[in-house]
């Protein structure tokens, strides 16, 4: 390789709101995307919520004569919605998918900052990624993570992909943006958006993100880095309800003592260890709430397999048969709903605690390696641990 090589990276990145049915003017916003893509020609176009195979393939054919390799990442009952398009050939794939991916009881991916209910979920889902990250980039050069994260900068989950991975913002780094105030992806002026959601939050938030690291014998940085603002000059309505994200990045071949260390310094580590602890701490306090919730629904299904037997009795008796009949369906119902609503909670406390696990690893490392002595195990895990067992 040549001492002085560059390569200059052009990335897109949208969360398109395809859902079908229920987005508004869908085709049109797809059809607009498609002719925007083909004009800027990127080297990569990462596009979320393209929930429609249909979708797909339009963009596809849209698509080959300037992106002529694509992938929809399918996965579950409806997809992923997660696909790419790339100028250059794509050398290999793979899909990882998440342990935990909030409660199908709740149709919204939206939360109250101030009493998150997926936040338990979220902080996992970081980690896991992180560690998907950690074990599979060691032979990359480079590592992009682009998408909607869900995810304030501040968040918990963010921070713990930065400090744990060294991961780098684009739209912190870059000494050439141009977009929306505060870089926010979720803009007020945008006609898609929820008005009443942002009203706390008057510039709009930034939840989608262009993340990166060089990893060996690299340099990486961001050249410039541009939203779009809530419309668009041409159409005057969005391509969705997320501001686009274009960045330009410059990878660099870099001298030996310029390449990115895959340890922590002593200054690097206390911020490290805050975010761990705080982590563990979260998925702690989720974790004993889904063993609530497991024996409530225990409870639930004991009650009414009692309810069913008595039903039984009286229809046997003749005293009250009609009104038995009647209780039967709607109690069968309830015990199989909590039954289910028992096992998915189970199964959440079952990630979580392996997340835990693997963040009270690292935690007992890093001590080690400071030399602080062993990391206290507080009763809260132990005992979060036994009932586990019990459960299993």
């Amino acid at each position: 390789m040549k001492p002085n090589f560059s390569l200059r990276l052009r990335i897109f990145n949208l969360n398109c709101w395809g859902i079908p049915y229920l987005s508004k003017h869908r085709a049109d916003r797809m059809k607009r995307l498609g002719d925007f893509l083909n004009k800027e020609s990127f080297d990569l176009a990462l596009l979320e919520e393209v929930w429609s195979e249909q979708d797909f393939q339009y963009l596809r054919q849209k698509l080959s004569p300037t992106y002529p390799a694509a992938h929809h990442f399918r996965s579950g009952i409806i997809g992923s919605g997660l696909c790419v398009f790339s100028k250059h050939p794509i050398q290999e794939l793979t899909q990882h998918v998440y342990t935990l991916n909030g409660y199908p009881y709740m149709l919204h991916a939206e939360y109250n900052r101030r009493k998150d209910i997926y936040l338990a979920h979220r902080v996992a889902q970081a980690w896991e990624l992180a560690q998907f990250i950690h074990h599979t980039s060691k032979k990359a050069d480079v590592v992009l993570l682009c998408g909607d994260l869900n995810m304030h900068p501040e968040d918990l989950g963010c921070c713990l992909l930065k400090e744990w991975i060294g991961l780098r913002d684009a739209y912190l780094e870059t000494q050439d943006f141009k977009g929306s105030e505060e870089g926010s992806t979720m803009v007020p002026k945008n006609c898609y958006v929820n008005q009443q959601e942002l009203k706390p939050f008057p510039f709009g938030i930034r939840i989608d993100y262009v993340l990166y690291k060089a990893v060996s014998g690299f340099y990486i940085s961001c050249k410039s880095l541009e939203t779009t603002t809530g419309y668009d000059p041409h159409s005057g309505t969005p391509l969705s309800d997320h501001e686009a994200l274009m960045a330009t990045l410059c990878v660099k071949q870099s001298p030996p003592q310029q390449n990115p260390s895959s340890t922590h310094g002593p200054a690097e580590r206390l911020p490290l260890m805050s975010v761990l602890r705080e982590a563990w701490t979260e998925l702690g306090l989720g974790m004993a709430q889904a063993h609530w919730w497991a024996a409530f629904a225990s409870y639930v299904i004991g009650l009414g397999l009692l309810f069913l037997a008595l039903l039984c009795v009286l229809a046997a008796g003749g005293g009250a048969r009609e009104a038995a009949i009647l209780l039967w369906t709607p109690s069968v119902g309830l015990v199989l709903w909590a039954g289910a609503f028992y096992l998915f909670h189970v199964q959440e406390a079952n990630g979580l605690y392996r997340a835990q696990a693997e963040l009270q690893h690292v935690l007992g490392r890093a001590r080690e390696a400071q030399d602080l002595g062993p990391e206290p195990q507080p009763a809260l895990l132990l005992g979060q641990q036994e009932r586990n067992n019990k459960e299993q």
